[in-house]
């Protein structure tokens, strides 16, 4: 089984001057805190991609290729990159550059993206969200498993005999990362890519449902079950207790999500109460002790019969000092425990 991390890039929010972090610090913070996990033998570390005020990363090859000579092992992988709104050509040789500079260990997540700031950044129109996003990752397969190619499509310039430079020396890995849409989970499915839940509410068991429509739909489509990858997604923190938990991470978690939630028009507030609810057995918070944390772990890779699970771990911007201690948690006494149980 893989255990990765992930992140968005949260800058810690200032409660008495109401201000966020300097991005600068935030990114600094970030390189520590994968070369922990890299020395502490987490498999992947994932970053998203945002254009907002409270997010440090617009564009997570740039920090990528910033790990690609300062760790060792951990696989460094986009978490996602807004495919809809970026030109598929130069992410596809950023991404092998950061490839070659890694020693091959980048990876790219495609994603339509839950948030949409990048559209207008780019100059994008978001009445042809679905259609730029099918387009656009069209291109970058191809791109990725042709040496030479002629493409014609809507949103941008026709391709004639194109070579990318530098080359790369491997296919570079893709997977699709969805939020619990049917037709995201069949496009992956179709098209053979491994793919990534995001789940950040409810309990996680209704997304079983959807995890089993991908395997079928995976070997309707012909592909080798052997090959299939399906990884989940999902808010984590870890430190001794829960009360620890709820007294000094959720007020930057429910500043974050309450933040959200506005922009998004969604109906009332996060609560305490729905804290500690979704920490429970049943709820999608991967948050507690270690011990807590490996159990509800092992409990949703056997219901999902799946072997990769990514702890977004920054939610809301907890301290530095937060995210190192779950890292080392997470390394130090999740990890070992997932392996050797998964290893019987």
């Amino acid at each position: 089984m893989e255990l990765g991390i992930g992140m968005f890039g949260d800058l810690s929010f200032n409660f008495q001057d109401r201000t966020y972090q300097k991005a600068s610090d935030r990114l600094k913070e970030i390189v520590e805190e994968v070369q922990l996990a890299d020395e502490l033998g987490i498999d992947l570390f994932a970053i998203g991609e945002h254009h907002r005020e409270d997010y440090a990363v617009a564009a997570p090859e740039i920090l990528l290729s910033a790990l690609a000579t300062t760790t060792k092992n951990i696989r460094l992988s986009s978490g996602v990159n807004v495919v809809s709104s970026t030109d598929p050509v130069k992410l596809f040789q950023d991404f092998t550059m950061i490839d070659l500079l890694s020693g091959h260990r980048a990876e790219i997540m495609a994603g339509r993206g839950s948030f949409i700031e990048s559209f207008p950044v780019f100059g994008y129109d978001l009445h042809d969200y679905n259609e730029l996003f099918e387009e656009k990752l069209d291109l970058l397969l191809q791109l990725r498993n042709s040496d030479s190619l002629s493409w014609k499509g809507r949103f941008r310039a026709p391709i004639s005999d194109l070579t990318l430079y530098p080359l790369p020396e491997r296919t570079l890995p893709i997977s699709i990362a969805v939020g619990g849409t049917p037709a995201s989970v069949q496009r992956a499915a179709k098209l053979g890519l491994p793919i990534v839940f995001a789940i950040i509410g409810g309990n996680p068991a209704q997304f079983k449902p959807l995890i089993d429509f991908y395997k079928e739909e995976y070997i309707t489509n012909g592909h080798d079950s052997n090959k299939m990858k399906i990884g989940v997604h999902s808010h984590t923190y870890l430190a001794d207790s829960k009360e620890e938990i709820v007294n000094e991470y959720f007020p930057y978690y429910a500043h974050s999500m309450n933040k959200i939630g506005r922009e998004r028009g969604w109906a009332g507030s996060f609560t305490p109460q729905s804290f500690r609810a979704g920490m429970e057995a049943n709820g999608a918070l991967y948050m507690g002790n270690p011990e807590e944390v490996t159990e509800k772990l092992i409990k949703t890779l056997e219901m999902f019969e799946i072997e990769q699970y990514i702890a977004h771990i920054d939610v809301g911007g907890p301290t530095h000092k937060q995210n190192m201690r779950t890292i080392e948690l997470l390394g130090t006494k999740v990890l070992p425990a997932l392996k050797a149980y998964f290893s019987k």
